[in-house]
């Protein structure tokens, strides 16, 4: 069995991010979630990079559907890319998707080569002057986000 026989790595191959309607516009609210397991390929040495993304937003018409998310992030993982990349590639692909009202990402990179990497990148709609909620406790203690 090859790699391109398996139903897994398949359905990661023909990933698209997906959404569906946010059913609660009349006021704000925030989503936020953590992807602890990320992975992708160093482009100059091919060496893997590990991190933990957070992401929180503020929906507008649309929500990210998670399961197309996972799927998504878990074609990163035999693609050469830099942290600043991955974090802002994952920014303009949700707005892109989502048209929210605001949406934060974080990368937090493992340390690698003595040096740990915190990318953080946001978007706001120009027409929004509300607040998202604070980040998780828990992004707060890893270092990858503050709030």
């Amino acid at each position: 069995m090859t790699e391109g026989d398996l139903h897994g790595a398949r359905l990661i191959a023909e990933a698209r991010l997906e959404a569906f309607e946010n059913r609660t516009t009349e006021h704000d609210y925030t989503i936020q979630f953590t992807i602890p397991e990320f992975t992708c390929l160093c482009p100059r040495s091919g060496f893997p990079d590990f991190a933990t993304l957070h992401v929180r937003y503020v929906p507008g018409p649309r929500c990210v559907e998670l399961r197309s998310l996972k799927l998504y992030i878990n074609g990163y993982r035999d693609r050469h890319v830099f942290h600043e990349d991955v974090v802002n590639l994952l920014v303009r692909d949700l707005v892109t998707l989502l048209d929210p009202r605001f949406l934060e990402v974080v990368g937090d990179f493992n340390v690698r080569g003595n040096i740990k990497t915190v990318v953080r990148a946001a978007h706001r709609h120009a027409q929004w002057n509300g607040a998202p909620d604070p980040w998780w406790p828990e992004a707060v203690r890893s270092g990858g986000a503050e709030g």
